[in-house]
């Protein structure tokens, strides 16, 4: 037997006895529905332990925004501007994207300020940060008075929701939600049809989920006309399955072209020796990330079929340092990055290069901005999304270039706080061990 922790749980949890050998436990020699009992049991405890440091994080996340705040209005920053980047700075703190850290800070303010019964609940252990979460999105519409309103009916504190799932938690806020406004429930379904869009996001061995959020009468009149169109095809004899044509479906009637490519730029990054030594080094596809060496050379040599057009197949050359794979620099005199310099960059960084943000690139921007006598090549470029691009200017935040092997950021917050950023690693680069 192992010992690794002391059997009663304070503030400390208490990993109880653990056979050294398990299989021992079930020849007699120690109770199995002991160990296993005691197991349980701490998995119970480490998730209220896991509620209560959310609970925690919240209030945390709270005060430092009053704090940045109060520090914002004696630098003279105008009302307006103040709480900008405190999301980025909790983001950063908790290993989160720009864009979680945000909510999260949201989602922080509503529970301290509005839903007290909920963050009680959610200090208790008795609902975690999940549905704490599906509590507050519920009742977003709302007005402050009629949150605490239903938080207050709700009661999760009380239990209201043990046993619950998050259906049934749904479920209750929306009736809850709807009993005390239901001119503001029904005025943000109205306004959800403003928020209609199309999302691409990787899926596992090269495939990619295309999303559209829709108002539910186009979403399901489109469904049922790729179904119809899998059906007829299927009566006649098509041997593809009812997925496979609608899906084939979809792309052909959007892309209005057999086979759904009609010419395209796909940027493909990979080595010479992939390319035409048959390597097993995968290649990097820009927007969807690493992809398999047979892959990329398939891409690459495959030809459209015979009622298609012909796919052109670019080659573009990138040297890349031979130590370090980074790839080398381009100076230019110009004030903005464009051209093959913005592409170079773009090849690069791959996604944001802010710490934890996998976001698309969307700006190019100055490290040492251009007003601070920085100049526009590869070395202080990098890519950014819009979000966190805004971010870096505002006050307190600086942006510097670390010498080394592969282009590296440092950023700085306005607590002090340094987080670096490394350009990902070029297709057939291996770092040094030492």
């Amino acid at each position: 037997m192992e010992r690794i922790g002391e059997s009663r749980a304070g503030a400390v949890v208490s990993p109880a006895f653990v056979p050294a050998r398990p299989e021992a436990a079930l020849a007699g020699s120690i109770p199995a529905h002991t160990v296993g009992g005691d197991l349980i049991e701490q998995l119970r405890m480490l998730e209220e332990m896991k509620s209560a440091i959310s609970a925690l994080q919240a209030r945390v996340a709270v005060a430092f925004d009053l704090v940045q705040r109060a520090e914002q209005a004696e630098a003279g920053v105008p009302a307006s501007e103040r709480g900008h980047g405190v999301g980025a700075q909790v983001a950063l703190a908790r290993s989160e994207s720009p864009n979680r850290g945000s909510r999260l800070l949201g989602l922080a303010k509503a529970l301290v300020a509005e839903m007290p019964h909920t963050l009680a609940a959610l200090t208790s252990g008795q609902l975690n940060e999940w549905r704490a979460t599906l509590l507050v999105k519920e009742t977003a519409c709302l007005s402050v008075e009629d949150r605490c309103s239903v938080d207050k009916e709700l009661a999760p504190d009380a239990g209201t929701f043990a046993g619950k799932g998050d259906k049934a938690i749904i479920a209750a806020a929306k009736a809850a939600a709807y009993r005390r406004d239901p001119r503001s429930v029904a005025g943000r379904a109205s306004r959800a049809a403003a928020e209609r869009t199309v999302s691409l996001r990787p899926a596992p061995d090269t495939m990619t989920y295309l999303t559209a959020l829709l108002p539910v009468a186009q979403g399901v009149a489109a469904y049922a006309a790729l179904t119809r169109a899998a059906d007829s095809a299927r009566s006649s004899g098509d041997a593809r399955g009812r997925g496979q044509l609608m899906a084939d479906t979809l792309v052909e009637r959007i892309t209005g072209t057999p086979g759904g490519i009609s010419g395209i730029n796909l940027d493909l990054v990979m080595t010479d020796r992939t390319l035409f030594q048959g390597d097993c080094e995968p290649a990097r596809l820009k927007g969807y990330g690493i992809v398999p060496a047979e892959w990329a050379r398939t891409v690459v040599a495959e030809e459209q079929s015979d009622q298609a057009q012909e796919l052109s197949v670019w080659l573009r050359r990138l040297y890349t340092a031979p130590a370090t794979g980074d790839l080398l620099a381009t100076d230019s005199k110009a004030r903005l990055f464009s051209g093959r310099l913005r592409h170079l960059i773009e090849t690069r960084d791959n996604t944001c290069r802010t710490p934890y943000c996998d976001a698309p690139i969307r700006h190019i921007d100055h490290v040492v901005p251009w007003r601070s006598g920085g100049t526009t090549n590869l070395t202080n470029g990098a890519g950014l999304c819009e979000a966190c691009n805004h971010t870096k200017e505002n006050p307190g935040w600086t942006t510097q270039t670390i010498q080394g092997a592969t282009h590296t950021l440092e950023i700085r917050t306005p607590t002090g706080h340094t987080y670096r950023s490394k350009a990902p690693p070029s297709p057939g680069h291996r770092p040094l061990r030492t």
